[in-house]
Parts: C-alpha cells; sequence; structure tokens
C-alpha cells in the first residue's frame, strides 16, 4: 500500500489496524439547557399555567435524560404581559434528571413567584450546572411508588423515542379538543 499510495498508503495501513496516534478529545455537552412556552394570548388562569409549567418539566426531563445529564440547579423565568419577567434559581437536594424531582423545585419556584392577577404571556425553564448522569450518585429507595414512576419514565421514554414527543405525557399537559 505504501507503494501504491506512498504516505498516505501507511496512514490507511494503520487506520485499518485500529492505529491512530491522535488524541481523543471527547465532546463536551452544554453546561445548561432550556425549554419555553409562549401562551398565545396573556393567561390569568393558574391550571393554564401550571399545565403548561408540567409540559416544561417533561421536556426537560426527557432531554436531560436523553443527553445523560442531570441537573444540579433550575431557573424558572415567568415574562408578564407589557415585558417585564420575573427569575428564580433554586439549587436541588441532589442533581437528577427526573421528572419528579424538577416538577416538585419547579411548583416551588411557581409557588414563591406568588402570582395573584400576573398575566403570563411565557415561561422559561432552564437546567443548570449539568452533571454527567453516570456519575451521579443515586440514593436506593424503599418508596416503591417512586420505583413505578422512574420505571414508567423509563418506558414514556421509549414510547417518546419511537413514535415522538407528544406521543405520552401526563393528562394535565393535553388540551381538551374543542
Amino acid at each position: 500500500m505504501q507503494r501504491l499510495l506512498g504516505k498516505a498508503g501507511r496512514t490507511a495501513v494503520d487506520r485499518a489496524r485500529g492505529i491512530d496516534p491522535r488524541t481523543v478529545t471527547p465532546r463536551r455537552l452544554p453546561t445548561s439547557v432550556s425549554v419555553r412556552h409562549r401562551f398565545p394570548h396573556d393567561v390569568l388562569d393558574g391550571t393554564v399555567v401550571r399545565s403548561a409549567l408540567l409540559g416544561l418539566v417533561v421536556q426537560l426531563g426527557a432531554e436531560l435524560r436523553r443527553r445523560g445529564q442531570a441537573a444540579r440547579a433550575l431557573t424558572l423565568t415567568l415574562t408578564f404581559a407589557g415585558g417585564p419577567a420575573w427569575e428564580k434559581t433554586r439549587r436541588l437536594t441532589e442533581p437528577s434528571g427526573h421528572e419528579d424531582d424538577l416538577r416538585q423545585l419547579t411548583y416551588q419556584l411557581m409557588d414563591a413567584a406568588g402570582l395573584q392577577r400576573g398575566r403570563l404571556t411565557a415561561l422559561a425553564l432552564r437546567a443548570e450546572d449539568l452533571a454527567d448522569a453516570h456519575q451521579v450518585a443515586e440514593q436506593l429507595s424503599l418508596d416503591t411508588a417512586r420505583q413505578a414512576r422512574l420505571t414508567a419514565e423509563r418506558a414514556a421514554d421509549q414510547i417518546r423515542e419511537k413514535f415522538g414527543p407528544s406521543a405520552i405525557g401526563p393528562a394535565a399537559t393535553y388540551r381538551p379538543a374543542s
């Protein structure tokens, strides 16, 4: 090969044998990921807002698990009619990409906003300070209900992978047909 192709022939033979002296540089994933929801009109209804927020949690959790990452902190951004925005960040007790953990902290953030009559135009949820999910220690649990939810979460991820992101999710995130 070297006689026919010169130095490129030797390189081709080495590569065919699995010899590659170049250093491997792992691809780094982003340190944060965010999802957004824009309402078609200003919203005052708390159930509509909670439904949209739950949808964001499901999207964010699925994306974190797809990437093999876990969030250490969440930031919720509320955009009000007229332009002002409210933003709050809180840390999770332990890194997680599971919907249960993300939902609980997201609802705490939403409650901290203390909305009474604020008209919302958009929501954004950002997972920050991401870690490799395989490096995160997972606490063993005797909570069978949580274990069942985690098993269902894995099954839902497989369904979304096969049939698309809107194939399965919490009932509260689906709008009634009109």
